[in-house]
């Protein structure tokens, strides 16, 4: 979601002060800061970040008003207002200096295209010549606890206990209305407000205070620490017109901060937990969504030692909150409660040598615009101990001024935050205010036909096109190799001709082969294709200047579609323009719109807008290619009306069009309606609503009706599916033998994890059970925050942050910034089919499960899954501190035996396993002997290999013995000599008696194709040669069995004993292989065990090797070594009869 991105900039104020800023506060489009300081105020503008004025108050002032305390920018940004420390507000006018008067002013080189640009295209890259003008001061005769800014009004709480109307542009008497904090009533809820309980707020007042625009009320931290929401019942704010509600149960609230599009109010508290609310919409009561704390299994050192709660900020797309503490620190979550990034662990708080450093202490933070930064002010005594030490080095001796310093902390965001279109849901596109971040393949690999077959795939490792797949759909999903070939992100920085002008970059799309990308920013818009490695900007300036983008973008096929405003007709638009032809409005289709296009996604052939109106209209698009330049017509198809259901539009979060259906497709009456429009998921403040097409009337054929005048189905009232839903990924693609994986609806839900919303079907086409429901939500936990999920490959990418530490200028000296590790970030992905099918199997559905489990059983990690599957299972109940009513792991055994790899699972998961667990382990899949004799019979020896070492560890040597002999024959007849090799080290570990204590338990990790012997090389065991030196000569291994290494005589014995067994062994395999005359697998086997042949040769010489049958053995001789048998050339052979006859004729 946001990713800490390289070290934080410092920003040094160019004015010397003894002061330091101590206050942050953006105005409404995060252009501008307010700084504040004990008697002065500062401006500085976002881009570039630099001071454009600062007014300081003289000492007189000062002495009478008192120390600045709090700043509010009036929400047109023509006025600032700030509360000082006596009960003054202060009111300053900011002036601009006029057209032609800029602080800051980009320098072009000479030649430029740039310099010669249409008017008031200059003002958008430079920063601005500002003034401010203190007005007339409003005395509040009281302490002032918080602002809050309306569209006319100033709300100003004070201590007294009074909440304080002032008007922006009549802060005189007139403009003055004061409300009493204790002629609001309070209560639990709204349906009780006339009888219920009610709070007493005698000599209470409003410590902190901020407006929610979406619920039309303020949340309010009250100075006993209880937690409240103020609503006003009309428009107008009036002591008989407020009513408040409060929530039970907390009694320590420190701070607040509301979440607009979610309708959720985040309340701090003196414990450090962070509790979030939502307003109930039947009774009006605040309920507890979740909660944002530290946990003591991340962060065991500090979890409850962070302090009070000391500031809340959510980011401006409202997806993620930034929390600190008074202890310092600074802490992530997204709006669900999903923990990102938190710098009080790992290498925020460790130097590289190990020692802890203290963390941050903030006095205010605030986000720049987009979110692309975090401004952070530190606390005044660090850093003015800071600024000291570099006061010391760089200022002359008689300067006691510092200079203030300001933290940038830098952020890349998932383009989901903004734009949520279906192409960026199978791709993983961040961007930062300057760049994009992408997972797709090495561009280079791109062949010349990537511009006329976009979605052709390409092999990873010679770039050329390959054959597309016999259903097209399926050639939209890229490879694994592409998107899991490494963990390097592929970058591309955004134009600096578009960004000067147009920053900050507002939305982001790529298309679904991963090839193109577009941005958009304040105005106009520009794509990238990585084939050719260039952008494409307007060649109009004036066009690009006349639109802005309201919607978001998006890609069908080789269009980019964009939602737009353009500022000469006034209007709203639907634009697509052609990837290959100029960026130009000639070339570009335009439909115009009737209302402010909110969102804005795509699904087939079809785009779906949301607009401000509470509308959906469903729009189809059709390539025309009868012109030079290919263009698209669109035209509408269907408008469904959601004001009923949508208090207010900029709730909705997303909204996409699928074919998602609760039927399933046997049921349809018409088989090709699977892969159409079939409803619309709508993302309303984190609750998923689902409009499904009606389908309860009469069906016409689709082949009964003409194209034109074919009326699409209207849609059922909503359904709520889910709550706390953050992402939703769906596909347009199908595949019959992976339906539950494409026919899903995947959910990412915070803190809850994700959630499949899973289709169930017959199997073999039978008639479903009436009392099993056509779908199943499941939810399941994984480790990483997910980004796009690839369907067909159950797996589900994301990004996570990674810190390196480096040694900095050590000492006094060190800058505050170099107290922050270097942050990257990571590509990661996660398999989560194991967590379905578990569920599945909880549930009883094994059916549905084996289903889905054979339908992913060609993946490469399916054996990874299955193991899993097993080990998450056992470790959850072999561990489990209370008896488990109806275990998990029988039904798990019972279902992995249905695949062949049943055998290398069980034993891959047991030696990965602590040895206390195996016995919980083969109560349940079954006696390891009987496993181990199953591979043998299955001649899978390998596997058999891994059983020994389950069994040497649970069984007495005798029994390990006997099933080493076992598997030592069988590997002699097949030839397997690696494995013979470690079975001769095995069982000679045996017979020295090392196996008599219990021995430790195995910590390999994989089992190789030697059987995973590889455990027994660093153990100390009597073999005196390792397996590599046993090959190294026929008299090694000789060598090793006549020499005892045993200290005792007892030692000497059982060491001459287990050298004779195993020779024996081996002389019983030689007269085998010699008694059937195989002499060359008898040379093998001689050289590849360092058997001593020519010896043995000569004891068996009047026994086994005495050749009997020389006719039979001289042929199998010839057969075994493939020699021909000789064979008498024709010429010379002698015939009487014809010799007799050539005498007689002479």
């Amino acid at each position: 979601m946001y990713f800490l991105t390289g070290w934080p900039r410092r920003l040094l104020c160019p004015l010397r002060s003894e002061e330091e800023p101590f206050y942050i506060q953006p105005s409404s489009q995060r252009f501008y800061f307010a700084l504040l300081s004990e008697t002065q105020l500062s401006v500085w503008f976002s881009r570039p970040s630099v001071l454009i004025v600062s007014y300081i108050e003289s000492a007189k002032a000062a002495a009478q008003f008192g120390f600045y305390q709090k700043a509010e920018w009036k929400p047109d940004d023509s006025m600032i207002a700030v509360a000082t420390a006596k009960g003054y507000i202060l009111l300053f006018d900011v002036l601009g200096g006029g057209d032609d008067k800029y602080l800051y002013e980009p320098v072009y080189p000479k030649g430029s295209p740039r310099v010669k640009v249409t008017p008031g295209f200059k003002e958008e890259q430079c920063a601005p010549a500002l003034s401010l003008e203190m007005k007339k001061p409003v005395d509040l005769e009281a302490p002032i606890t918080s602002l809050q800014s309306l569209q006319e009004d100033l709300l100003v709480c004070t201590a007294d206990g009074y909440l304080h109307v002032l008007h922006w542009d009549g802060l005189g008497s007139n403009g003055r209305k004061a409300i009493c904090l204790t002629t609001i009533p309070f209560s639990l809820d709204l349906q009780s407000a006339r009888g219920g309980p009610s709070l007493d707020l005698e000599g209470v007042h409003i410590r902190c205070m901020e407006y929610c625009v979406t619920l039309d009320g303020f949340a309010v931290v009250l100075s006993d620490g209880r937690l409240g929401f103020i609503t006003p019942l009309s428009n107008t704010i009036t002591a008989d017109q407020l009513q408040g509600v409060w929530a039970a149960d907390v009694t320590d609230g420190t701070c607040v901060a509301v979440n607009n599009k979610y309708r959720l109010m985040a309340f701090g508290c003196a414990s450090g937990s962070v509790l979030v609310y939502m307003i109930d919409t039947t009774t009006g009561s605040m309920q507890l969504s979740h909660k944002l704390e530290l946990t003591p299994k991340h962060y065991p050192d500090i979890y409850n030692k962070t302090g009070p709660v000391k500031l809340i900020c959510w980011s401006p797309d409202c997806s993620v909150v930034m929390v600190t503490w008074e202890c310092g620190g600074l802490s992530l979550w997204s709006v669900f409660g999903a923990h990102l990034i938190c710098t009080l662990g790992e290498d925020f708080i460790h130097r590289s040598d190990g020692t802890k450093k203290d963390p941050l202490k903030i006095s205010s933070m605030s986000w720049g615009a987009e979110g692309y930064h975090l401004w952070v002010l530190p606390h005044k005594q660090e850093r003015r101990r800071q600024e000291e030490q570099d006061v010391e080095m760089v200022a002359p001796p008689n300067s006691s001024a510092l200079q203030a310093g300001i933290l940038q902390f830098h952020f890349i965001k998932s383009a989901l935050t903004v734009n949520p279109c279906t192409s960026n849901q199978e791709q993983v596109l961040l961007h930062g205010e300057d760049r994009l971040y992408l997972t797709c393949g090495d561009p280079t690999q791109i062949h010349s036909n990537s511009d006329t077959h976009p979605h052709t795939h390409l092999h990873p490792r010679d770039g050329s096109p390959l054959h597309p797949p016999p259903n097209p759909d399926s050639s939209l999903s890229q490879g694994l190799s592409t998107l899991l070939g490494h963990k390097h992100w592929h970058v591309v920085q955004i134009h600096s001709t578009y960004l000067e002008s147009n920053w900050p970059i507002r939305f982001a799309a790529i298309d679904t082969a991963g090839q193109c990308m577009a941005v958009a920013g304040r105005r106009g818009f520009a794509h990238y294709s990585l084939f050719t490695r260039k952008w494409k900007l307007f060649g109009n300036i004036t066009q690009e200047q006349n639109m802005t983008v309201t919607g978001g973008l998006a890609w069908w096929n080789d269009f980019v579609v964009v939602a737009c405003y353009n500022f000469i007709d006034q209007q709203e638009q639907l634009r697509l323009y052609q990837r290959s032809s100029n960026l130009d409005n000639a070339f570009a289709s335009v439909t115009k719109l009737h209302s402010d296009t909110l969102l804005l996604n795509v699904f087939r052939d079809m785009v779906i807008l949301f607009r401000a109106d509470c509308s959906i209209c469903l729009y189809s698009i059709e390539r025309k290619n009868d012109s030079p330049n290919p263009t698209a017509s669109v035209e509408l198809l269907q408008e469904v009306s959601m004001s009923r259901y949508i208090p207010h539009p900029a709730l909705v979060v997303s909204v996409t069009l699928t074919s998602v259906r609760t039927e399933t497709g046997i049921t349809l009456k018409a088989p090709q309606q699977a892969c159409m429009a079939e409803s619309i998921m709508l993302n309303l403040a984190g609750q998923l609503i689902m409009l499904q097409r009606d389908r309860s009337g009469p069906q016409v054929r689709e082949k009964d009706t003409a194209a034109v005048n074919k009326k699409l189905l209207p849609f059922c009232p909503p359904v709520v599916l889910a709550q706390c839903v953050e992402n939703v990924w769906t596909t347009c693609r199908s595949n019959k033998k992976k339906r539950h994986l494409l026919e899903a609806l995947w959910l990412s839900c915070g803190e809850a994890g994700m959630k499949v919303w899973l289709p169930l079907f017959p199997r073999d086409h039978r008639k479903p059970h009436s009392f099993l429901s056509r779908r199943i939500m499941l939810p399941f936990h994984i480790n990483i925050y997910p980004l796009a999920v690839l369907f067909e490959d159950a797996l589900v990418l994301g990004a996570t942050n990674e810190t390196v530490l480096y040694d900095g200028m050590q000492g006094s000296s060190e800058p505050l910034e170099a107290l922050f590790p270097y942050c990257t970030v990571e590509r990661t992905s996660q398999i989560y089919l194991h967590h379905i099918l578990r569920q599945l199997l909880v549930r009883n559905l094994g059916e549905q499960a084996l289903m889905l489990a054979q339908s992913c059983a060609s993946l490469p990690y399916f054996p990874h899954v299955m193991e899993l599957m097993v080990h998450v299972v056992l470790e959850e109940e072999a561990t489990s501190r209370e008896p488990i009513p109806d275990p998990l792991l029988p039904t798990v055994a019972k279902f992995i035996t249905e695949f062949p790899l049943f055998l290398q699972t069980i034993v891959h998961c047991a030696r990965k396993t602590e040895y206390a667990l195996w016995n919980y382990l083969f109560a349940a899949v079954g006696n390891p002997k009987d496993l181990f004799e199953e591979c043998l019979m299955a001649q899978d020896l390998d596997t058999a290999a891994s059983y020994l070492i389950i069994l040497q560890n649970m069984e007495v040597p005798a029994v390990s013995r006997q099933h080493a002999t076992l598997l030592f024959n069988t590997a002699l007849e097949q030839g397997k000599w690696d494995l013979c090799r470690h079975m001769i080290r095995f069982l000679k570990a045996i017979g020295s008696g090392e196996m008599e204590t219990p021995p430790p338990t195995p910590t390999t990790q994989e089992p190789s194709s030697t059987g995973g012997f590889e455990f027994f090389r660093n153990r100390s065991i009597s073999l005196s040669q390792s397996a590599d030196s046993v090959t190294a000569g026929k008299f090694n291994l000789q060598k090793t069995f006549s020499m005892p290494s045993g200290s005792s005589a007892k030692g000497r014995d059982v060491e001459c004993a287990e050298n004779m067994y195993i020779d024996m062994m081996l002389w019983r395999h030689a007269r085998h292989l010699l008694e059937q005359v195989r002499l060359r697998d008898l040379g093998c086997f001689s050289a590849q065990l360092g058997f001593e042949l020519i010896g043995w040769l000569c004891r068996e010489r009047n026994r086994v090797a005495r050749v009997d049958d020389f006719v039979l053995a001289l042929k199998k001789l010839h057969k075994d070594f493939l020699w021909p048998f000789p064979v008498i050339p024709v010429g010379n052979l002698s015939s009487p009869l014809k010799n007799g006859r050539c005498r007689t004729g002479e």
